[in-house]
């Protein structure tokens, strides 16, 4: 007979008899109905992601050509006679990085100071409804508000200006302020859950070592809070590089990336597109004529897409290792 430690109960249980098995086939109906129906439905929320990752990359292999990634687009309407989508891929990632570098400083900063000191409490909480209220609106009335705003003529140094001083207000500037409020509710969201995941003891012992306030959140909680900025990023640049609203009414859709003026801050202030526009151009449902580009552009998408997603997985994961072994 093995011995177990004084004051312990054996592992089966008192008196070594094992615990009861748990099994669906016990509970009530009800029960049983809501247990099979969370499992059909993701099985078939996995079905159709792995449908959709399968028909593109099929699609993209039957139409892969690295001449599209490094050709510029034609001039022509018609894609299919010539061109690639170089200045799509271009536009896509220098209005991804625009946008995320409005939306990443300013969204650390108000998910700090709504969850370190939200005071007064009133404008916290206009704070908090103003971050809900960007987070529902559609894109296209983001993208209508922005072209109303840089139409303005305070704001020509920052928007395409055509003959006659006539401001456009769309440019690679007023986009990426548009997009990043699409990106600023995520950011805020993952910091603000970082945040608050910090023991509190973490703080007091900051405060106790002399520490002020501002110190504590400066050397102590924002790099605590790393892995849930680099979520709350990876998932706006995700959200910036998928949405078309926004390009077609504030960059432009223009096919080639046109410069605003001959100045170091020409191409900011120019008109371009993305891949999202340039895939819509080309699709059946445009008036490109170019399917199979419009498939490969969509193929190089979704790997950008796919790439963030994993590199949010990596870095929650991470966050979750690095709880378990605080």
């Amino acid at each position: 007979m093995t011995s177990t430690a004084a004051g312990q109960t054996p592992a089966g249980g008192p008196g070594g008899a094992s615990p009861p098995i748990d099994s669906p086939s016990s509970w009530p109906l009800v029960d049983r109905a809501g247990y099979y129906a969370a499992w059909v439905a993701g099985l078939a929320l996995i079905a159709i992601a792995g449908s959709i990752l399968v028909y593109m990359a099929v699609k993209g292999a039957q139409y892969f050509d690295l001449g599209l990634l490094t050709e510029s687009p034609t001039a022509d309407l018609d894609q299919s006679k010539a061109g690639g989508f170089k200045d799509p891929l271009i536009g896509t990632a220098l209005l991804t990085v625009m946008a995320v570098a409005i939306a990443a400083p300013l969204g650390v900063a108000i998910a700090v100071w709504l969850t370190e000191y939200g005071r007064p409490a009133g404008l916290a909480r206009a704070v908090e409804s103003g971050i809900e209220v960007v987070a529902g609106t559609p894109s296209i009335v983001l993208a209508i508000f922005g072209l109303l705003v840089f139409q303005n003529q305070l704001l020509a140094p920052f928007s395409f200006e055509a003959e006659g001083d006539a401001v456009f207000g769309r440019s690679f500037i007023a986009a990426a302020c548009m997009m990043s409020l699409i990106a600023l509710p995520l950011v805020v969201g993952a910091t603000r859950e970082a945040l608050n995941a910090i023991p509190g003891h973490v703080r007091e012992a900051s405060y106790a070592l002399g520490k002020t306030k501002a110190a504590t959140i400066r050397r102590v909680l924002l790099p605590a809070v790393r892995p849930g900025i680099g979520t709350g990023t990876a998932l706006g640049m995700g959200r910036v590089a998928g949405d078309t609203a926004i390009v077609i009414v504030l960059l432009g859709g223009t096919l080639q990336i046109t410069r605003g003026s001959d100045d170091v801050f020409g191409l900011f202030r120019g008109t371009g597109s993305t891949l999202t526009s340039y895939v819509y151009l080309n699709s059946p449902a445009g008036e490109g004529q170019a399917p199979e580009k419009a498939y490969f552009a969509a193929f190089v998408l979704l790997l950008v897409v796919v790439a963030l997603n994993f590199a949010v997985t990596r870095i929650a994961r991470g966050r979750k290792e690095a709880a378990w072994t605080r």
